[in-house]
């Protein structure tokens, strides 16, 4: 089975019994942790996946780092992965949990990425295009800055992406140049 695969399983997991036990927010927030602990730490997502590294080690440093922050759940979830040998999925477990999180409260993630940051008054235009896009109210909008777009934006809602930055017309204008070059009349 596919990390990804035996991801989604797990998160599944974790989410329905955080719903039965009542402490869906903070699993959330656990959650949320983890990611964010793992996104900014490739030394820790490196040590998850090294298969030389024995599990009753990678239990003991994801207790020595979450123990105390995160919910009993949540350190019991860390116990039966490792003892399932599935540690290197961890790190999709996170990301699959937040997006089954945001499917089952009816939230849909935009993000934009733009040359510069957005004003106030079109950081609201944006979220309401996706909402009449999606016809759902909760929406939350992630802003990234990527000077190489020169301008425009490059709107990602789900797998769908919409690219009107100045970078892409002009690869695109350039590949059109390339397709009819100009021939000077001798």
């Amino acid at each position: 089975m596919s990390e990804q695969r035996a991801a989604s399983r797990y998160a599944k997991s974790m989410l329905d019994l955080a719903q039965e036990r009542g402490n869906l927010p903070q699993v959330k927030e656990d959650m949320d942790l983890f990611a964010k602990t793992l996104e900014q730490n490739r030394d820790l997502r490196l040590l998850l996946r090294n298969p030389i590294v024995k599990h009753d080690k990678k239990l003991a440093i994801l207790r020595a780092i979450f123990g105390g922050k995160v919910s009993e759940v949540t350190e019991k979830f860390f116990t039966i992965i490792t003892q399932h040998n599935r540690e290197s999925a961890l790190e999709w477990v996170a990301t699959e949990f937040q997006s089954q999180y945001e499917h089952l409260r009816g939230i849909q993630v935009a993000q934009v990425t733009t040359a510069q940051p957005l004003t106030p008054a079109l950081r609201e235009e944006v979220t309401d295009l996706v909402r009449r896009q999606t016809g759902l109210q909760s929406i939350t909008l992630t802003e990234k800055i990527d000077e190489s777009l020169i301008g425009g934006f490059i709107l990602r809602v789900g797998d769908q992406q919409i690219d009107d930055s100045v970078r892409n017309r002009l690869r695109k204008l350039r590949g059109e140049f390339s397709k009819n070059p100009y021939q000077p009349q001798l």
